[in-house]
Parts: structure tokens; C-alpha cells; sequence
């Protein structure tokens, strides 16, 4: 087990939580001083934000490109535009492996402008609630059933960006899981006006893994929900290792896993976004998850889409 999210984070008051509330506190309020010096500036083509307020593992790079696939159904051109880190190569990957409209630049603003430059007609910003020099037409927040906001506290003492009531700036909820009508009701007591929608992940390459001991291994933002998918789908599970989000995998660590799968006779099995961060090493017999993300009330969500691009 690799250092990830520590684990007071999910928990209610913590004494850990408590002690850092003062920073977090500090914190919040250079986000507020942040937003009131930030210049937002406006576009010509409509912008859809699928962001979030929890940090990380919320599924925002699955569901662009799922918005993106059925916009070009409708004969859009949408552009996925995302701020350029090198060590997010991974998420580029996983895009350019389902869709040719990935742009990438250190400014998202930037990249908006070359998209319309490059006459696209819309541009779904993969992260960037948090970037408030970019004026949205539509805000998407993307929450796991398995994690909804933690302890509700922002970073450090807990797993949020924002206050829970940054909700306020969105139109649309996509929770990808189980129902929970505790959290819908304290979402609608912020605003009344968002749309709730649950999205879940289903397996496209199911068969190569039935009857087999895995040994399972994610560097994403919340390992834990990929080893739960295993479980959901009735698979065995015999070793798993966590590492932390867009990890640096070494041929050596990679080397490691491989002759203990052989030695133990498992199937080596990560999900799809660590396998292109590996796979140059050029190791054949490690096995990706292929998931396809699904929303519940597909067409009430799409039509929410295509009235605001």
C-alpha cells in the first residue's frame, strides 16, 4: 500500500480534522479573494464544465468523453479541453484512445481559444470548476456514492476543494453509484434547481476475467472503487495494491507485480487509465479493465446537454 488520501478525511470529527480547520479556513479565504481578482472572460462557443469538488476520483474524464461522443451524434464538434500537466498523461491517452478533440494548454482559456480557432462548436472543459477566470454555460459536478464529500470538511482537513455549497454554481449532479436520498435532499436544500443524475460503469470485457484469481492494482484517484467494481462483478480478487493518483510506475514495480502474479498464478489486472501510463514497458501479460460509463435517464440528461450548447 502506496501513501494515498489519508483516512481521517472520511471520517466526522476527527481530531486531525480539527487541528488543520484553521488552515483550512485560511485557505478558503484566499479562494475567495482568488475569485473576486480573477478577470472571467467570456467565449464564443458554449463551455460545459464536468468538474468537481472532491479531490479527484470522481469520473470527470469518462463522462466528457461520453458528453463529447453523444454531442457528435447530434452533429456537434465538441472539443475536450484540459489544463496541460505532464503526469496527467495517463487522462490524455485515455482520451486520444476514444476521440480525436483533445487540447491541451497550461491555460484552459488558451485551449478554448485555439478550439474555436480549429472551428469547434463547443468546448467540455475535462476539470476547471475551480478555474474562474472562464466563464461556463453549463456546470457538471461529479460525485462517487462511495465517497459523496468525506467528512464534508475542505483540504487539508477533509477531501474537498470547495465548501459542499459551491453547489450553488451548478445546474447538473452526476453520481455515479448507488441512490442516496440523504445526499439529493442536502444538494436540493442548496439549490432547488439542480438536476440529479446517477451514471454507472459496466464491463465491456467482462468474459476475460470470469472463473480467474486476479491480482488487481490501480493508481487512480480512488483505488478502492475500481477493487469495489471487481467484488460487484463477482470476481476474485487475491492480492490488490493501491498507489496513489496518476502514480509513476517503475519497470522495476511493474517487474515485481508481474513475477508474483506468475509465481501465485493470477491474472494481472489494472484499470484502464494505469495501463496506458504502463504499457510501453512492453510487458504482455497485464490485462486492463474496459469500462463504459452509462448515465441513468440518458435522454432527460442529454437534453439538458444540448440546451446549453
Amino acid at each position: 500500500m502506496k501513501n494515498l488520501k489519508p483516512k481521517f478525511w472520511e471520517k466526522k470529527n476527527s481530531l486531525i480534522s480539527l487541528l488543520l480547520l484553521p488552515i483550512s479556513i485560511f485557505l478558503q479565504l484566499l479562494i475567495i479573494i482568488k475569485k473576486k481578482l480573477t478577470h472571467e472572460n467570456s467565449f464564443k462557443i458554449p463551455v460545459i464544465c464536468v468538474g468537481n469538488i472532491y479531490l479527484g476520483g470522481t469520473g470527470k474524464t469518462p463522462l466528457s468523453i461520453l458528453i463529447a461522443k453523444e454531442l457528435r451524434k447530434h452533429n456537434k464538434k465538441p472539443a475536450i479541453i484540459k489544463k496541460y500537466y505532464p503526469e496527467h498523461i495517463d487522462e490524455h491517452n485515455l482520451i486520444n484512445n476514444s476521440l480525436d478533440c483533445l487540447i491541451l494548454d497550461k491555460k484552459r482559456s488558451r485551449a478554448i481559444n485555439l478550439a474555436e480557432k480549429k472551428q469547434y462548436d463547443v468546448a467540455i472543459l475535462d476539470d476547471g470548476f475551480q478555474d474562474y477566470s472562464i466563464k461556463k454555460n453549463l456546470n457538471i459536478l461529479c460525485f462517487n456514492s462511495n465517497q459523496l464529500i468525506g467528512n464534508g470538511m475542505t483540504l487539508p482537513s477533509g477531501p474537498l476543494r470547495e465548501s459542499i455549497n459551491a453547489i450553488k454554481k451548478t445546474q447538473i449532479v452526476i453520481i455515479n453509484g448507488e441512490r442516496n436520498i440523504l445526499f439529493e435532499e442536502k444538494i436540493l436544500s442548496i439549490s432547488n434547481k439542480i438536476k440529479i443524475f446517477y451514471s454507472k460503469y459496466f464491463l465491456e470485457n467482462i468474459q476475460e476475467f470470469k472463473n480467474k484469481n486476479l491480482f488487481a492494482f490501480a493508481g487512480i484517484g480512488n483505488p478502492n472503487n475500481f477493487f469495489k467494481l471487481l467484488v460487484d462483478n463477482n470476481f476474485k480478487i487475491h492480492s490488490k495494491i493501491s498507489f496513489p493518483d496518476h502514480y509513476k510506475f517503475s519497470k522495476s514495480e511493474i517487474q515485481k507485480m508481474v513475477d508474483e502474479a506468475l509465481k501465485k498464478d493470477l491474472e494481472l489486472v489494472t484499470t484502464e487509465k494505469d495501463y496506458f501510463r504502463i504499457k510501453d514497458y512492453g510487458f504482455k501479460n497485464i490485462k486492463f479493465l474496459k469500462i463504459k460509463l452509462e448515465i441513468l435517464e440518458n435522454d432527460k440528461f442529454l437534453n439538458q446537454i444540448l440546451n446549453y450548447s
